[in-house]
C-alpha cells in the first residue's frame, strides 16, 4: 500500500482502546499524532496520585477523575481536529457486547488483569475483529497480534494458575515474609474490618492434626465500653502472643523448624507509650489527604525498615484510626493496596509476625509491592510498546497480515537487538476458546457442589461472567442480573447441592455444556469422578485437564512448571499499578555445537523475577494472584530457523 493509501486507511479507521493507564496514555498520544481520527477509549478507573509518575497525560489536579475522560480532554488540547469518545465504564458491562465491537476496525488492549483480557479476546473472536494485545513489566514488554483464522488467540497459550498455600502454613508455620503478608492481608485485616461472618481461620493449628484452638469468647468482638487502645492491645496479645504459645505447645512441629517467639505488647512498649499511642492528636493526613497512621506517628519514610516497637505503634494507631475515623466502613472493607491506612496496618501486622518467626522485616514500600503484586513500571517501556502497538495496528488496517509480528522488548541485547520480532503462531488446536476442544474435569461428584464448580472452574478458570450450564437438554444453572426472581431462586437452590444430587445428576461420564452468552463462548466439559486429591497441590479438589500447550520445537515448559527444570520458564509478573503485565517463557537450553549450525541460542534475555525476600518485586508463584496476564514467549532459536508453527 502506498503512502497516500496508508494515510487514508488511518484516517478512516475506527479504533477501540481498552485501558487508559500506563500504556494507554502513551498509546492515545501516539494514535493521535499518527493521524487516527476516530478513537474510542474504555477505562473504569479514576486517577490516583501514584499514577502521575508515568501516566503523563494526568496532573495533580486530575486526581479522582475518570482516566478515559481526562485523557480525551488533554489530547484534544493539542489535536482538536480528531474525535475521541471516552467511556468511564467496565469493558465487561453488557453495553460493550459483540455488536459494539463490530463497529471497530481493530481493538487495542492495555489492560491490567487476566479476566478482562480473556473477555475482550472472546468478544473479538465472536465479532471477528483483530486484537492487538500488549504488556510491560519493568524493562520487559511485548505486543502480540491475534486475528481469527490466521493466528493463535490470546488464550491459546495456557496461563499459570494462582499459587495457594495450605492454611496451616499461613497460620502456624510461615517461613517467608510473603506468608506474613498473606496472613495479615487475607486473614487478620479481613477478620477485623471485613465480613466477620465469613469463614476465616485466624486460630493457630497445633500441628498434630487436631482442630484449631479457639477461645470460648469471640476475641475479635469489641466491647461497647472498650476504648480503641484496649481493644488494640487485646488483639495484639492474642494474635502475636497467645496464638504463638498455642503453636509452641506441639513439640513435633518445631523439631526441624525454628521456634517462633510469642510477642506481647507489654514486652515491646512501655505502658505510658501504649496509652499515649492511642491519644495522639497530630496530623493524621498525608499530602493527598489520605488518612495515615504514619503521619500521626511521624514516620515519614516508607522505604525505611521500622523496628518492632515502631511497627507495634503503627499497628495500634492504624487500628485506632480505623475505629474512630472509618468506623462506618468496618464490616464491609476489603484490602486495597491504594488504601494508605490499610497498607500501613498490613505492613505493621506482617512485620510483627515476621519478627516472631525470625523472618527479616520489610519496609512499607516493599510490603506494598508484595501485597499489591507490584512490579514497578518504566515509562520508557510503555512508550516503546505503545509505538509498536500502532505499527501493528496499521499493518492490520492495511490487511498486511503476512508482515504482522509479535514483538518483544528486551532488557539486554540479544543478537544485538533490544526489540525481537517473531512471526505469530498458528491457533492451538487444543484451545477450548477458539477451537472448541472438549475439556476434562476430575472431581469428586459425591462431595463437590455445583457452587464449587461454578466458582472454581467456570468463573475462576474459564473466566465466564454470566454462565449457562446444561447437561444434555436440561438447564442446570444460569447466571445473570436480568433473571426473574423466582427463576434465580430455583437456580440458587441447586448451587449447594452436590453434583450427583442435581435434577440432572452429574456423574462420571457426564458431559456438561457451559456457555457465556455475553462472550458468545461455548465449551464442553467431560466429567470424571475422582475420590482423592492432594490437599496441598490440588486445594480446589478439582483438576481441569485437556487444555494443553502445543508442541514447540524448543520443547520449553509452560509457565508455572518446575523452575529447576532444564528449560525453566520465567514466572508471570503482576503489575497491578502499572495497568499492564507480562510474562516471560524463555528457553535457556545449552545446545550442542552440531545444532548451532541450524539455530542460534538466545541468551538469557529475561531474568527470573527476584524472590519477595530480596526486594519489593516478587515471584508471583509465591502469592495468590488475581491477574495473570500477558504470556510472553521468546524461542531459544533464531526466529527464522523454524516456521513449523508460524504463519506462512
Amino acid at each position: 500500500m502506498d503512502s497516500d493509501s496508508k494515510t487514508e486507511a488511518i484516517k478512516r479507521a475506527k479504533v477501540l482502546m481498552v485501558g487508559a493507564g500506563g500504556i494507554g496514555c502513551e498509546l492515545l498520544k501516539t494514535l493521535a499524532l499518527s493521524g487516527f481520527r476516530d478513537i474510542h477509549i474504555i477505562d473504569m478507573d479514576t486517577i490516583e496520585v501514584s499514577n502521575l509518575n508515568r501516566q503523563f497525560l494526568f496532573r495533580q489536579s486530575h486526581v479522582g477523575q475518570s482516566k478515559a475522560k481526562v485523557a480525551r480532554d488533554v489530547v484534544l488540547r493539542f489535536m482538536p481536529q480528531i474525535c475521541i469518545t471516552p467511556y468511564h465504564a467496565n469493558v465487561k458491562d453488557p453495553e460493550f457486547n459483540v455488536d459494539f465491537l463490530k463497529k471497530f476496525n481493530v481493538i487495542l488492549n492495555g489492560l491490567d488483569n487476566l479476566d478482562a483480557r480473556r473477555h475482550v479476546n472472546r468478544l473479538c473472536l465472536a465479532a471477528e475483529v483483530p486484537l492487538v494485545e500488549s504488556g510491560t513489566t519493568g524493562f520487559l514488554g511485548q505486543v502480540t497480534v491475534h486475528i481469527k483464522g490466521r493466528t493463535e488467540c490470546y488464550e491459546c497459550q495456557p496461563k499459570p494458575t494462582p499459587k495457594t498455600y495450605p492454611v496451616c502454613t499461613i497460620t502456624s508455620t510461615p517461613s517467608k515474609f510473603v506468608h506474613c503478608i498473606v496472613w495479615a492481608k487475607d486473614l487478620l485485616f479481613a477478620k477485623l474490618f471485613g465480613d466477620r461472618n465469613q469463614e476465616n481461620d485466624l486460630f493457630v493449628h497445633t500441628g498434630d492434626g487436631s482442630d484449631s484452638v479457639k477461645p470460648t469468647d469471640d476475641i475479635f468482638e469489641r466491647g461497647l465500653d472498650e476504648v480503641p487502645v484496649q481493644y488494640g492491645r487485646k488483639i495484639y496479645d492474642h494474635v502475636f502472643g497467645y496464638n504463638i504459645e498455642v503453636a509452641l505447645a506441639n513439640e513435633e512441629t518445631w523439631k526441624n523448624r525454628r521456634r517462633p517467639r510469642p510477642i506481647f505488647l507489654g514486652d515491646v512498649l512501655p505502658e505510658k507509650l501504649i496509652l499515649q499511642n492511642g491519644n495522639l492528636e497530630k496530623n493524621c493526613l498525608t499530602e493527598d489527604l489520605s488518612l495515615s497512621a504514619m503521619s500521626s506517628l511521624g514516620l515519614n519514610n516508607p522505604q525505611e525498615i521500622w523496628s518492632l516497637a515502631e511497627n507495634s505503634r503503627l499497628f495500634l494507631e492504624a487500628l485506632r484510626l480505623f475505629i474512630e475515623r472509618r468506623g462506618k466502613d468496618i464490616g464491609s472493607l476489603t484490602f486495597d493496596k491504594d488504601d494508605q491506612l490499610a497498607i500501613e496496618f498490613v505492613t505493621a501486622a506482617a512485620n510483627i509476625r515476621a519478627s516472631s518467626f525470625g523472618i527479616p522485616l520489610h519496609s512499607l514500600f516493599d510490603a506494598k509491592g508484595i501485597a499489591g503484586n507490584i512490579v514497578h513500571a518504566v515509562a520508557t517501556t510503555n512508550a516503546i510498546i505503545a509505538g509498536l502497538i500502532v505499527i501493528e495496528a496499521i499493518k492490520v488496517l492495511e490487511a498486511d497480515f503476512q508482515n504482522c509480528r509479535m514483538t518483544y522488548c528486551l532488557e539486554h541485547p540479544c543478537q544485538k537487538m533490544l526489540l525481537m520480532p517473531v512471526e505469530p503462531f498458528e491457533a492451538n488446536k487444543s484451545c477450548y476458546v477458539c477451537s472448541e476442544t472438549p475439556l476434562l474435569l476430575e472431581v469428586n461428584t459425591q462431595t463437590s457442589t455445583l457452587r464449587d464448580f461454578v466458582d472454581k472452574i467456570v468463573k475462576n478458570k474459564l473466566g465466564m461472567s454470566f454462565p449457562l450450564i446444561m447437561q444434555g437438554a436440561i438447564l442446570i444453572f444460569e447466571g445473570g442480573d436480568d433473571l426473574e426472581e423466582d427463576i434465580a431462586a430455583n437456580y440458587a437452590l441447586n448451587l449447594d447441592k452436590v453434583l450427583t444430587a442435581l435434577p440432572a445428576p452429574v456423574t462420571s461420564g457426564s458431559m456438561l455444556t457451559v456457555e457465556d452468552l455475553q462472550q458468545e463462548l461455548s465449551c464442553h466439559i467431560n466429567i470424571k469422578h475422582r475420590e482423592e486429591f492432594d490437599e496441598e497441590k490440588e486445594p480446589d479438589r478439582m483438576v481441569l485437564l485437556g487444555w494443553t500447550t502445543p508442541e514447540k520445537e524448543s520443547q520449553g515448559v509452560s509457565n508455572g512448571e518446575n523452575m529447576a527444570a532444564a528449560i525453566p520458564a520465567a514466572p508471570e509478573a503482576i503489575n497491578k499499578s502499572e495497568e499492564v503485565v507480562v510474562t516471560a517463557e524463555i528457553s535457556r537450553t545449552k545446545r550442542k555445537l552440531s545444532e548451532m549450525s541450524e539455530m542460534t541460542e538466545v541468551q538469557e534475555i529475561f531474568q527470573i523475577l527476584p524472590d519477595t525476600d530480596a526486594n519489593n518485586s516478587m515471584d508471583p508463584q509465591e502469592v495468590e494472584e488475581n491477574d495473570y496476564d500477558n504470556d510472553l514467549i521468546v524461542l531459544d532459536e533464531n526466529p527464522e530457523a523454524s516456521k513449523k508453527r508460524r504463519l506462512q
